[in-house]
């Protein structure tokens, strides 16, 4: 069927009410980063290098929750992590970063220049300066909205997943994140080259208000990450579903070992994880695209060789 590619802005609790200020600058780097990405295909770029400037590219977006505008800690400061991987289970993973400006390409340097899969917090710090990658200052990641969010989720005492909706106990009146906006979503690529090879990466900065040193699903190889000779996968919602239910690993599990198709996969693998929790996007050796949530919504991407293209936020049985 030729090259394919999908990517997420993370899913979770995403209002029909949210306002065209707050949609459309997500919509508006979906749009520019598929363009990336599609053209990089065009150009036989192969699917790993794809999926890492595709997710380079939403790092350095702040209206995402990865790189740039990554969500703060219970202590106010960033642990960013990301994974990348290829349908030869090649794979590489960091957690913890505080200056690393594109997590994304750390994870592909552990991968391609070390013989481990994970480094972590100061490990990985300490091979970013050795390996020369782009750092920046901790300040350069704390934005002032999620600065707001942080304060919004200590008020109700709660840690949020990826759109999270402020309770107007916790608030006290609606603020201006307030209206549908209190979060922001998780970052993530696949894509397949003409050629059905494989890629996958996904890239986060957590959960607002998490513990300091908590990890969740996007550094997981199987969790949030997944690709093999059958299919790649990034996932995206609250990490701690995810990594029970091996969302990513399930998707290419049911492919390989009951033949369903990508879609029926996918979906399943969804469904199986409670409601309100996980969103994913797939594509399969031969070209086909996937994109299931069983959140409110989720802010996505896709493109295929044959003309398809989709930009959209919620269930396409609803208005947008």
């Amino acid at each position: 069927m030729g090259w394919a590619i999908a990517l997420h802005g993370g899913a979770g609790d995403i209002p029909l009410s949210l306002s065209l200020d707050r949609r459309q600058p997500r919509e508006e780097t979906l749009r520019r980063c598929l363009q990336i990405g599609v053209q990089a295909l065009k150009e036989q770029k192969p699917p790993v290098d794809v999926v890492e400037l595709v997710v380079r590219e939403l790092e350095n977006c702040p209206h995402f929750n990865a790189g740039r505008g990554s969500v703060l800690t219970t202590n106010g400061t960033v642990e960013m992590e990301a994974s990348i991987m290829d349908g030869k289970k090649r794979c590489g993973a960091v957690s913890g970063l505080t200056t690393v400006v594109n997590a994304i390409s750390l994870a592909r340097l552990v991968m391609e220049k070390t013989p481990h899969i994970y480094l972590a917090f100061d490990g990985a710090e300490a091979f970013a300066r050795e390996q020369g990658v782009e750092t920046t200052d901790p300040s350069y990641f704390i934005t002032p909205q999620n600065i707001e969010r942080l304060k919004q989720a200590k008020e109700a005492n709660s840690v949020q997943i990826d759109y999270t909706q402020p309770s107007p106990q916790a608030t006290g009146q609606e603020t201006e994140i307030g209206n549908g906006d209190s979060q922001i979503g998780t970052v993530g690529c696949v894509a397949v080259d003409n050629h059905g090879n494989l890629a996958a990466a996904t890239s986060t900065g957590g959960l607002v208000n998490k513990m300091v040193g908590r990890i969740g699903d996007t550094p997981l190889i199987g969790a949030g990450t997944y690709a093999n000779h059958l299919c790649a996968v990034s996932a995206t919602g609250k990490g701690e579903a995810i990594i029970r239910g091996t969302v990513a690993r399930d998707v290419a599990a049911l492919m390989e070992f009951k033949g369903l198709s990508l879609e029926e996969a996918a979906a399943y693998a969804v469904e199986s994880v409670p409601k309100g929790n996980v969103g994913l996007i797939a594509v399969s050796a031969s070209g086909e695209v996937a994109m299931p949530f069983n959140t409110t919504g989720m802010f996505r991407a896709c493109a295929t060789e044959d003309g398809y293209s989709e930009i959209a936020i919620w269930p396409s049985n609803m208005t947008e």
